[in-house]
């Protein structure tokens, strides 16, 4: 763990522009930077980074944080991660807080195995440039249509024949035999001797998601020898179900596209990355697991499966499909034409023919599903009504309740049945899934998939869901605090708001409002930066170094929000041109008092929809109790309108 004055000075030291600089060209206008951003794809740019406040902000796609959320969302890194990679830059030095010795102890093995595995990934490319790794396995590479730069991008390499030629390497440079066996990557007989576990194979070394390399795949060129490929057993640095290779070459592009395609072979994922499409990912040997799906989901929720059309292929992308959508993701399928697979589909075609056949070709899972299954049922009734279920049952594990209820309208209307029909399907589908599952609370459906269990936060994600109404007034009323918060508002005596006991800074003065009513953000963004501001706002931070420190913290929800509130772009809905013409001190009094009123006129609003909509189906006695509520509502709304110069009284 860093210690706390650490992170303090790696944060005080970081320059965001010169972070961002590393991997941006940026371009000087005024006082800030631009450039085109390089989270989504822009010819225009509206990616600004402002030195003074630390801050980056894509006007575009509304990514926004400080350098160490820049490492956070374009590298992918965790937060302890990050500010490593400042403390490198900067060259601080970072003195870990004094650990345990079985946490020592834990720590040292877990680097001497990525040790190992390191010095098997250069052992490896080594002999791919002796005489039998240029003659056979090099040979290989160049026939498969690999580059020489490609090799080099993804350390392909070559596994000698001698029954115990790395082995002896990695002795010779001074590992231990215990390491070389727990990294997989030597075998112990009977008697005692250790043999290498890869012998005259070609090698795809797997990277971790940090870049680590954390195991190997070998494909034997041998016609006769029935393992074809042979993978690194599970150690304790690589958990085959929690892994994909190229993940760490991929990670960027599948979130910068908002897109994973997934196949199956290791050649299939190098060539098409070879090729430009960069967004692959492949299983490596094991079927698609819940863990690999998590993984991806780090970095997108659409994934789109490209296997092999032959009945293999099509039975694991069925089996995909219905994983992805358990996991609240959105699964397509694309098939390439018979006798082809992505490896020698890129071969034939140029980049811009491969993009264009997945976009014209890819088809949603479901729909997908419905259209092969139909055509196995044939005109059998029986067998139609046994694959209405199953499509049913596969739409049932959707978590989402506005997709589940859009693909169940969908498959109604493919199969000319009625909507109702599917719906009790899928309700009772999920009900007997929410029995088996005994030791859990509340709705099946709230949860939108179970926890990941990793040992890095996964990056924030806005998930989608309903804007209320009162939205656009949180965000004003939040902006005030985050550019405005420790500034006081100074009323005249004789306004309404005048506190003859001292005067109120502009977040006391909306936490009073808010908190006087019950008040609560409904979006859970803005509710989480409010009361992160306020705990840092209690600790007697001044105003920069609140907001410096909620840019600079772990939350990245929060700090996104941080950075797009703070920022002098933000437009407050009731400020006019005239206003700009105002000193801060009285367009402060004039509008924060304002946006109060605005926002709790935006609740009664809601609050009417809900008396309105519970009214419909009230009994007599509870119609009248409505009414009488809805007067007092009305009344309340009337009220506010009138001081807001909307109505006369």
């Amino acid at each position: 763990m860093i210690p706390k004055e650490t992170v303090d000075l790696i944060l005080d030291t970081a320059r965001v522009e010169e972070v961002i600089g590393d991997f941006v060209t940026l371009k000087r206008r005024g006082s800030s930077y631009v450039a085109c951003c390089p989270f989504h794809n822009e010819k225009t740019p509206s990616f600004h980074v402002t030195p003074s406040k630390g801050i980056y902000k894509c006007f575009g796609c509304g990514k926004a944080g400080s350098a160490v959320g820049f490492l956070m969302d374009y590298d992918h890194l965790t937060y302890p991660e990050a500010l490593r990679y400042l403390a490198k830059k900067y060259n601080i030095e970072v003195k870990e807080e004094e650990e345990t010795a079985e946490q020592i102890a834990a720590r040292q093995r877990t680097e001497s195995l990525m040790a190992v595995s390191e010095f098997a990934r250069q052992f490896f490319s080594d002999q791919l440039k002796t005489g039998e790794g240029r003659a056979v396995g090099y040979r290989y590479y160049r026939e498969r249509g690999i580059e020489d730069a490609t090799i080099e991008k993804w350390s392909l390499g070559w596994a000698p024949s001698g029954k115990a030629t790395f082995v002896e390497a990695a002795r010779a440079a001074g590992y231990k035999d215990e390491f070389l066996v727990a990294a997989g990557l030597a075998i112990q007989q009977e008697d005692g001797t250790l043999i290498d576990k890869f012998r005259e194979r070609v090698m795809f070394p797997i990277h971790s998601v940090s870049g680590r390399v954390i195991a190997y795949s070998g494909r034997t060129l041998k016609s006769d020898n029935p393992a074809k490929y042979v993978n690194s057993p599970e150690t304790e640095i690589y958990i085959k179900s929690k892994n994909l290779l190229g993940i760490y070459l991929a990670k960027s592009e599948i979130a910068k596209q908002d897109c994973c395609i997934l196949v199956e072979g290791n050649v299939d994922v190098v060539m098409m990355h070879q090729m430009g499409i960069t967004n692959v990912v492949a299983s490596c040997g094991t079927s698609l697991t819940e863990e690999q799906i998590r993984l991806i989901k780090r970095f997108t929720e659409n994934i789109t499966i490209m296997y092999d059309g032959d009945k293999a292929g099509l039975h694991a992308a069925l089996r995909a499909i219905g994983m992805i959508l358990k996991e609240g993701m959105n699964p397509k399928v694309v098939f390439l034409p018979d006798g082809d697979d992505p490896d020698s589909f890129s071969r034939k075609h140029t980049l811009e023919e491969i993009r264009e056949f997945i976009s014209a070709h890819q088809q949603d899972g479901i729909a997908f599903k419905t259209d092969l299954l139909l055509g196995e049922a044939g005109d059998d009734p029986l067998k139609k009504a046994n694959l209405i279920n199953e499509i049913a049952d596969t739409v049932a594990d959707i978590p989402d309740a506005i997709k589940r209820q859009v693909y169940v309208d969908t498959v109604a209307r493919r199969f000319g049945i009625e909507a109702d029909i599917i719906q009790d399907r899928v309700r009772r589908t999920r009900e007997n899934a929410r029995k088996e599952m005994p030791g859990r609370r509340g709705d099946f459906s709230a949860s939108p998939s179970a926890p990941v269990e990793m040992t890095e936060p996964a990056q924030a994600r806005t998930p989608q869901r309903a804007v209320n109404i009162t939205e656009p007034s949180e965000r004003e009323l939040l902006g005030f605090i985050l550019r405005h918060g420790c500034s006081e508002l100074k009323f005249e005596t004789d306004s309404e708001f005048y506190n003859p006991d001292g005067s109120q800074t502009v977040a006391e003065f909306i936490d009073a409002a808010l908190t006087g009513d019950s008040a609560a953000f409904s979006n859970p963004a803005y509710q989480a930066a409010y009361n992160a501001y306020f705990a840092l706002y209690d600790e007697g931070l001044d105003q920069d170094g609140i907001v410096r420190s909620l840019l600079n913290g772990e939350d990245r929800t929060v700090a996104g929000v941080a950075a797009d509130l703070a920022t002098e772009k933000y437009e407050l809905t009731v400020h006019n041109f005239s206003d700009a013409l105002t000193t801060t001190d009285s367009w402060l009094v004039t509008y924060v008092p304002r946006a109060i009123l605005a926002y709790h006129d935006k609740r009664l609003q809601a609050q009417q929809a809900d008396i309105n909509r519970r009214l419909a189906n009230a009994s007599p006695e509870e119609s009248t109790r409505l009414l009488t509520e809805l007067s007092s509502v009305n009344a309340l709304k009337k009220t506010i309108n009138i001081k807001l110069g909307r109505i006369k009284k």
